[in-house]
């Protein structure tokens, strides 16, 4: 039997879908029905049998808790940990660190006591290192903890130093890098939030660049690397490096919406999460624009999947298709 952690997410709903499709035994952990309908939604992207999705044994626990995830594994041959908690917020530090780290230290620990065969974990190009002297990012750059890096980045770091070490106790492990996910359902979150906010008209871009992929490349990739005699490896998986102006354009054009026209500068962004911050300190409330998410959107990040495509001989979809293939299941 298979288990996935985080499998009411948007990766992990994706990735629940096309398990059953192969028509594996699956075990879905689970923390409230209500994230179960999005899951349905998703299904529903795919299919119109809506009985599907009860072929799948959803088992209700929390990650950070040992006592409610012991009862998961039994029997348990492969484990997808999809989980994570994703934040700029400063203030979800400590939060992170405990389902990023803490959370993926559990999975590995009961991973090995149950003798699990494999374990694929979702991490974040967010924890591969940056450039040098403007090459391509592969997977032997190394993480700095000596810079400037940002929570989530910090606790995914974190998570798959915990994932090696279950390599070290007999069980296979594969890591998995992706850029930014681009994907149908959860428009209110994460990458999701792309979509519904140029299609409320959203004015503003800026020109930094990042590496970005479809969700339906990842559960796809992660699916054959787990079926593969692959182990103890890690993947970046990127399959197009694009500015957040080129991909809001292509949003805009898929939703025959008006392209964000306002250019931001960083020296506008840096006096943008300035005030955020300090509204955030006055209200209590999340900031609108965090510090580390605003360095990110003017850096120049270019990654190299190279690895992956010549491991599995995978080729990626085109993010203009990823992109329209979205906007067709769009709901605002």
């Amino acid at each position: 039997m298979i288990l996935v952690t985080g499998g009411t997410g948007l990766v992990g709903a994706h990735l629940l879908y096309h398990l059953l499709k192969n028509d594996e035994k699956i075990r879905a952990i689970y923390r409230s029905k209500e994230r179960i309908n999005e899951v349905k939604k998703v299904f529903s992207f795919y299919t119109d049998d809506t009985s599907l999705i009860s072929k799948i044994e959803w088992f209700k626990a929390d990650i950070t808790d040992v006592p409610s995830m012991i009862p998961a594994f039994v029997n348990i041959e492969k484990v997808y940990h999809c989980a994570a908690f994703i934040s700029f917020n400063p203030r979800d530090y400590r939060e992170m660190r405990k389902v990023n780290i803490h959370g993926t230290a559990i999975i590995v620990n009961l991973s090995i006591d149950a003798k699990v065969k494999k374990l694929c974990f979702v991490g974040s190009i967010a924890s591969v290192g940056d450039s040098l002297n403007g090459e391509l990012i592969t997977e032997e750059n190394e993480w700095n903890k000596e810079l400037d890096n940002s929570g989530y980045s910090i606790t995914k770091f974190g998570g798959e130093m915990e994932v090696w070490r279950a390599s070290q106790e007999d069980v296979e492990v594969v890591i998995v890098n992706p850029g930014v996910i681009l994907g149908s359902g959860f428009w209110f979150a994460g990458s999701g939030k792309l979509f519904s906010k140029v299609y409320n008209g959203f004015k503003y871009y800026t020109e930094g660049i990042t590496g970005f992929v479809g969700v339906k490349d990842v559960v796809k990739v992660m699916i054959l690397l787990m079926n593969s005699d692959v182990k103890n490896e890690r993947f970046i998986l990127v399959s197009e490096n694009k500015s957040y102006k080129e991909i809001f354009f292509l949003i805009a054009d898929a939703f025959g919406k008006k392209r964000p026209s306002i250019k931001i500068n960083s020296w506008q962004t840096n006096i943008l999460w300035r005030i955020s911050s300090v509204l955030s300190l006055c209200t209590r409330k999340e900031p609108l624009l965090g510090k580390n998410s605003a360095k990110s959107a003017h850096e120049i990040s270019k990654y190299s999947s190279e690895k992956i495509k010549n491991t599995i001989n995978f080729q990626f979809e085109e993010i203009e298709m990823v992109v329209k293939e979205t906007f067709t299941n769009y709901e605002d």
